[in-house]
């Protein structure tokens, strides 16, 4: 990660900040820059502002800029889950902690470069040797995903992801009891104003999305939900469930109001702690294969991190 400090001088006339960088920046294109301020990397006083943001004089700007990647993600023998395989398509069972696609900080280890060792029959997309990544699973999320081996899959599985065909249950601890039994969840998320790494509801740009939800089984403090999505936009479930006031159990990026550290059960905690990231698990994905027309549907139990979990938070049977 490179770092660039520059000051638009007090003097100078007015200019757009994206136009300004590309001055400045002469190595990087416009639209790369603008990708910068998307992103969160360009910070002006300190703010995170539109490519379109005027700048007046004498403001201070910072700009980080990512190392580059390579052309192609390199293959690596990674060991994977597979649920299902065919000449057409593959669905593993994602294990928490594997980024799904190669980016900054993480260019190699990714499930990307595990499937390009392990498809030997991959055919590309859109004239690259890769495999069609249609939808991702944060690095903390486990659970069912599927990938395309060629175009003509990739296209079929996108167009059902794009008018939300597919079928996709979650599972997730969340802190808080609700009222209701049953739920729906429904606004723009878009990138958080001030928090580059978040999204949020309250952001001045967004996308609709909707999240449905039936609590499963509860555990005082803690609650056990499962999500449907109607829609399926960056950290959607986790900025739902937290503005709703239910944060998912052990998130690292949004925030739980300090309610784990006021959990009084010192193991409950450790478990929590030792967890390392949100107790949150694709558990279901039913989709129509792309070429043969065959309904298929994987389902799998989350991950031994959160059985620990849920087992300690059940009730123990009574022994007479």
């Amino acid at each position: 990660m490179n770092h660039l400090s520059l000051t638009f001088l007090p003097d100078q006339e007015a200019i757009r900040l994206d136009l300004f960088l590309s001055r400045e920046m002469g190595n990087e294109s416009r639209a790369a820059i603008q990708r910068l301020i998307e992103t969160g990397q360009v910070l002006v006083d300190g703010r995170q502002v539109r490519a379109s943001h005027k700048l007046k004089g004498g403001e201070q700007i910072e700009v980080e800029i990512p190392e580059p990647l390579p052309a192609t993600p390199l293959a690596e023998s990674i060991p994977l889950e597979v649920l299902y395989e065919d000449g057409d398509l593959i669905v593993i069972n994602k294990a928490a902690g594997m980024v799904v696609h190669p980016g900054a900080g993480n260019a190699s280890g990714t499930l990307v470069n595990a499937l390009l060792a392990h498809c030997t029959d991959l055919a590309g997309i859109g004239g690259e040797l890769r495999p069609g990544i249609v939808h991702r699973l944060d690095k903390g999320t486990s659970g069912v995903l599927v990938a395309a081996k060629h175009d003509r899959a990739h296209q079929g599985l996108s167009e059902q992801f794009s008018v939300h065909s597919v079928k996709r249950i979650y599972q997730a601890l969340i802190y808080g009891s609700p009222a209701e039994e049953t739920g729906k969840i429904e606004g723009i998320i878009g990138r958080h104003p001030t928090e580059r790494l978040r999204m949020s509801g309250k952001a001045k740009n967004g996308k609709h999305a909707v999240t449905r939800w039936k609590v499963k089984e509860r555990y005082g403090r803690i609650s056990l939900v499962e999500l449907r999505l109607e829609t399926g936009r960056t950290h959607q479930i986790r900025v739902h469930l937290t503005e709703a006031g239910f944060p998912l159990v052990g998130d690292p990026l949004y925030p739980d109001g300090g309610r784990c550290n006021n959990i009084p059960d010192s193991q409950l905690r450790g478990l929590i702690n030792h967890l390392g990231r949100q107790a949150l698990h694709a558990r279901c994905l039913g989709f129509i294969h792309p070429v043969t027309g065959d309904y298929l549907e994987f389902t799998v139990e989350p991950p031994e991190d959160l059985q620990e979990l849920l087992a300690y938070l059940r009730p123990r049977p009574v022994v007479d």
